[in-house]
C-alpha cells in the first residue's frame, strides 16, 4: 500500500555530461575515522531501552534527512549536476540543523565497474572520474568533519526499482549480505558511519492466501523479513560489531494483500505503509548477536504519497497518535527499542498534510530524548514529496523547514564552516576593541538574481551573544531566502539574527550568512555586528 506513485527521483536523470578529460586515480580510498561530537555524540553509538547513546553514555538524537541518487541510474547523489558544489550542499544541511544523513544505494552502485553520472564537471571537478564508492568516501569524510553521522540504506537490489523482498533472481541474498559486509569493512573505524538500514520498504505482494511478499513472523525463511534481518544484521556485526542495525517494518504482516472482492471484511488484514508496519515486532523481535545494536526504523507518509483511509476519518487528526502507537510507537513507549523514522515526507500541497506533519513531529517529542528521524528528502526531485530544497537545488522550502526546525539538533561538534557556539557573557555592540570584519563571496548569478555568502568575523575581545548582523543592499534588491540565521528586510536594510541553537559568536569566530536575492547582482555594504561597523 506504500507509495503507488513511488518515483524517488529514479526516473529523473538529469542529462549532464561527465567530462572524461580529467585523470583521477580511481583506486578505492576509505576515509579516515573522525569522532563526531556535540549534537551527534562521541564515538560509536549503542542502544539502551528506547534510547541511542554515544560512547560516553550520553543520549543522542539523530535528526537528519535523506540525500538520494546512489540507488538510481546515476549511481551517485542527485544534484551534483547543480550550479553549486557538493560541499556547499553539506554545508547547508548542517547550517539548517540536520545532524545525520541517510544515504540510499542499490547494489548496482557497488559493482567494481559502476560509473557515476550526472556530475557537473564545472562545479564538482573533484568528483569527475571517481567511482560511486569513491564519491561516497568523500561525502562521508566531509560530513564527518562537520560532526554529522551517516546511515547507509540498501534501498533496492538494482537501480530498476523497489522490491517486495530483499533479494531477486539476479541479486540473491548472498550478494545482499556480502555487499553489506564489504561496506562494514570499508568504513571500519570511521565513527561517522554508524550503521546499516538493511533493506528499504519490504512489503506485501500477491493476494492472500497466495502471498509472495515480505511477512513478519510467518516463519517462511524465503519471505520472513524478521528472520532475514537477523541473518544480515548478525553477518554485519560479525565484521563490524559497533554498527547500529536499522530494521524497517513491512506493510502487511502476512506478506500478502487482502482479497477485497470476497465480501468478507473479517479476512482483511490491517496493513500500513511499505516498511511502516512493525505491529508484530513486539511479539517477534529481531534478535541480534551483539546486544544494544537494534534500532527499528518505520516509514510514515502523507496524502501526497497515498491517501490512506485514516486521513479522511471523521476524527482526523485526533486519530493519528493511536495509529502510530499501533504500527510502531508502542516499541518506544514500552521502552523496547529505539526508533528512527527513516523516511517521512510530503509536498504540503494538501492542507491535510500540513496538519499531519505538525502532529507527527509533536508525536516524536522535543529535545534529545525524542524519537530520531531522517526526513525524505533533501532532493527536490522526489516525485511524491518534493524536498527541503526547492527545484533550484539552492533555496529552502521554508514551509517544511519551519515545521521541522524546532526538532532539529544541529551537529554542533562539526569543524566545517558553521557558526561557532559558546556560552559566554552577553555584550552589546561589537564587544571589545576591534569590532568585526566582513567578507563577501558571490557564489552564483543569473538573470534577475544572485546567490552569495557574507562572512562576518568577531574581531573583538568579547563574545557577541546573541549576535545580530545588519547590512544594506541597493534599492530594489530583495532577499529571497537565507540560511544560518533569521533574515528580515526593511527597505534596503537586511537584519540577520542568530539561530536559537547558535546564539553566540565568540572572539575570533565567524558566521557565514548565505542567501539568494532578487535584483541586480551586488555586494552588501555598511555591514555591522551588534551595531558595530565592520571593516572589509
Amino acid at each position: 500500500m506504500k507509495r503507488r506513485n513511488e518515483l524517488l527521483g529514479a526516473l529523473i536523470a538529469a542529462a549532464v555530461a561527465v567530462s572524461a578529460t580529467v585523470a583521477i586515480n580511481t583506486a578505492s580510498q576509505a576515509t579516515q575515522a573522525v569522532d563526531a561530537t556535540g549534537g551527534t555524540g562521541t564515538g560509536y553509538l549503542h542502544t539502551s531501552g528506547n534510547k541511542i547513546l554515544d560512547s560516553t553514555g550520553a543520549t543522542v538524537r539523530l535528526t537528519g534527512l535523506n540525500w538520494f541518487g546512489m540507488e538510481t541510474d546515476n549511481k551517485t547523489f542527485h544534484g551534483l549536476w547543480a550550479s553549486r558544489t557538493w560541499r556547499q550542499q553539506l554545508d547547508q544541511m548542517a547550517q539548517l540543523g540536520y545532524n545525520t544523513l541517510r544515504v540510499p544505494f542499490s547494489n548496482d552502485a557497488l559493482k567494481p565497474d559502476a560509473k557515476a553520472t550526472g556530475i557537473n564537471d564545472y562545479t564538482n571537478p573533484d568528483l569527475v572520474g571517481l567511482s560511486p564508492l569513491q564519491i561516497l568516501d568523500k561525502v562521508i569524510g566531509y560530513a564527518g568533519q562537520k560532526g554529522m553521522r551517516i546511515i547507509l540504506d540498501r534501498h533496492r537490489p538494482t537501480s530498476a526499482g523497489q522490491t517486495a523482498l530483499w533479494y531477486t533472481a539476479s541479486v540473491p541474498e548472498s550478494t545482499w549480505i556480502n555487499d553489506w559486509k564489504m561496506l562494514a569493512q570499508r568504513y571500519a573505524g570511521n565513527t561517522t558511519v554508524i550503521g546499516a538500514d538493511l533493506h528499504n520498504e519490504p512489503h506485501a505482494e500477491g493476494t492472500n492466501p497466495a502471498a509472495t511478499g515480505s511477512c513478519w513472523g510467518c516463519g517462511d525463511t524465503t519471505r520472513d523479513w524478521r528472520l532475514a534481518a537477523e541473518r544480515a544484521g548478525n553477518a554485519i556485526l560479525s565484521v563490524q560489531p559497533n554498527w547500529l542495525i536499522f530494521v524497517e517494518g513491512v506493510s502487511c504482516p502476512s506478506g500478502g494483500l487482502s482479497n477485497v472482492w470476497d465480501g468478507d471484511p473479517s479476512n482483511d488484514e490491517d496493513c500500513g505503509w511499505w516498511g511502516g508496519n512493525l505491529s508484530k515486532a513486539g511479539q517477534f523481535p529481531v534478535r541480534l548477536s551483539v546486544p544494544g545494536r537494534l534500532v527499528y526504523s518505520p516509514h510514515e507518509y502523507a496524502t501526497s504519497v497515498y491517501n490512506q483511509p485514516w486521513f479522511s476519518a471523521p476524527d482526523y487528526p485526533a486519530n493519528l497518535p493511536g495509529i502510530w502507537d499501533k504500527y510502531w510507537g508502542y516499541l518506544y513507549k514500552q521502552n523496547t527499542a529505539p526508533l528512527m523514522m527513516g523516511e517521512f515526507g510530503t509536498t504540503l500541497a494538501n492542507p491535510v498534510d500540513k496538519v499531519w506533519l505538525e502532529k507527527l513531529m509533536a508525536y516524536t517529542g522535543t529535545g534529545v530524548n525524542g524519537i530520531s528521524f531522517t526526513y525524505w528528502s533533501w532532493n527536490p526531485n522526489s516525485g511524491d514529496t518534493g524536498g527541503i530544497l526547492n527545484d533550484d537545488w539552492t533555496t529552502v522550502n521554508q514551509a517544511k523547514q519551519s515545521i521541522l526546525q524546532p526538532y532539529l539538533i544541529p551537529p554542533a561538534g562539526g569543524s566545517g564552516p558553521t557558526t561557532t557556539t559558546t556560552t559566554t557573557t552577553t555584550t552589546t555592540g561589537g564587544g571589545g576593541t576591534g569590532g568585526c570584519k566582513s567578507a563577501w563571496k558571490l557564489d552564483n548569478s543569473w538573470q534577475g538574481g544572485f546567490q552569495g555568502s557574507l562572512t562576518v568575523t568577531n574581531t573583538s575581545t568579547s563574545a557577541a551573544n546573541p549576535w545580530t548582523v545588519a547590512f544594506t543592499l541597493p534599492a530594489g534588491v530583495t532577499i529571497n531566502n537565507g540560511w544560518n540565521g533569521t533574515f528580515t528586510q526593511s527597505g534596503s536594510t537586511v537584519t540577520v539574527t542568530a539561530p536559537s541553537h547558535a546564539p553566540s559568536l565568540a572572539p575570533g569566530a565567524s558566521v557565514s550568512l548565505g542567501f539568494t536575492a532578487n535584483g541586480t547582482t551586488s555586494a552588501p555594504s555598511a555591514v555591522t555586528l551588534n551595531q558595530a561597523a565592520c571593516t572589509a
